[in-house]
């Protein structure tokens, strides 16, 4: 799963990052080490313009921008926008399947810029990959924190779906809900050490294709993660602190090497960059 994540770039320095244009129109959230479901963070789409009367115009090329949506996807048809508090993860292996992301992962795919996220080890006596049948025993397991994350400080993008609702009490001119979710896969290498799920890393090369608001067939895009992407990954354990998410802060995204007596089957044995 994806449930924490830092993201401290601005609109300006991901706009070239990812070849795109600011679209945020200055309601950016500030850069934050440890963004947590429900808060709005920053993605990256492809749409075509719209004419004053708001038609897409569909023969203008497809704009890539920089756009605020908040994390928790709220579907079109639902009731109640709380219900996206359950859905800030979205299983590639269901995508197509379920009403509530089927629509979504058809025309409305975004990119999750983040610097790395956050995921919680099992220590001893937990179970590592998360699948134990006694999980009232794995909950009671210390956790240690890790940060996954490049170690040249290029951002990771992670694939997304986004949907816009608009609450039917409302008034008909009130600007929509936009949200979004982040796709997850099958953890790989030693990330799987760490928790049995992880976030669906998109390749540059792959970013047009999974934004292309005219294409419709995405599901090539849903397999295993690149494992280019995957080796330039740093396993960084850090301080508990992050389990908090009152706190924040370059600290939090920082490595806190564990006690000799907590090394594992190697696991430690990796680069000691800093987070840039």
């Amino acid at each position: 799963m994806c449930g924490r994540y830092a993201a401290t770039k601005n609109p300006a320095k991901l706009a070239a990052e990812f070849d795109a244009v600011d679209g945020t129109e200055g309601e950016a959230p500030s850069e934050n080490y440890n963004v947590a479901p429900t808060m709005n963070v920053l993605t990256v789409v492809q749409r075509h313009p719209r004419d004053e009367e708001g038609r897409v115009i569909q023969d203008e090329p497809a704009v890539r921008s920089v756009r605020v949506m908040r994390w928790g996807l709220v579907p079109f048809w639902a009731k109640d926008p709380a219900v996206g508090n359950r859905m800030i993860n979205t299983r590639a292996e269901s995508a197509t399947e379920k009403p509530a992301f089927r629509k979504a992962l058809s025309r409305r795919r975004c990119l999750i810029p983040a610097d790395g996220w956050f995921e919680w080890r099992a220590g001893s006596g937990g179970d590592k990959t998360g699948k134990n049948a006694d999980k009232k025993a794995d909950k009671k397991a210390p956790k240690d924190p890790f940060f996954m994350t490049t170690r040249d400080g290029s951002s990771l993008a992670m694939a997304g779906l986004w949907e816009t609702w608009r609450d039917p009490k409302a008034d008909p001119d009130a600007a929509p809900l936009i949200t979004c979710s982040v796709i997850t896969t099958d953890a790989v290498g030693q990330l799987a050490d760490i928790h049995h799920r992880m976030p669906l890393l998109m390749p540059s090369r792959h970013w047009n294709t999974w934004l292309d608001p005219d294409n419709t067939e995405v599901t090539g895009l849903l397999g295993e993660p690149d494992p280019e992407l995957v080796d330039r990954l740093e396993l960084r354990p850090v301080s508990t602190r992050v389990n908090n998410v009152r706190h924040n802060g370059p600290e939090l995204t920082e490595r806190v090497d564990p006690a000799p007596a907590e090394l594992d089957g190697g696991l430690f044995d990796l680069p000691s960059s800093r987070h840039p």
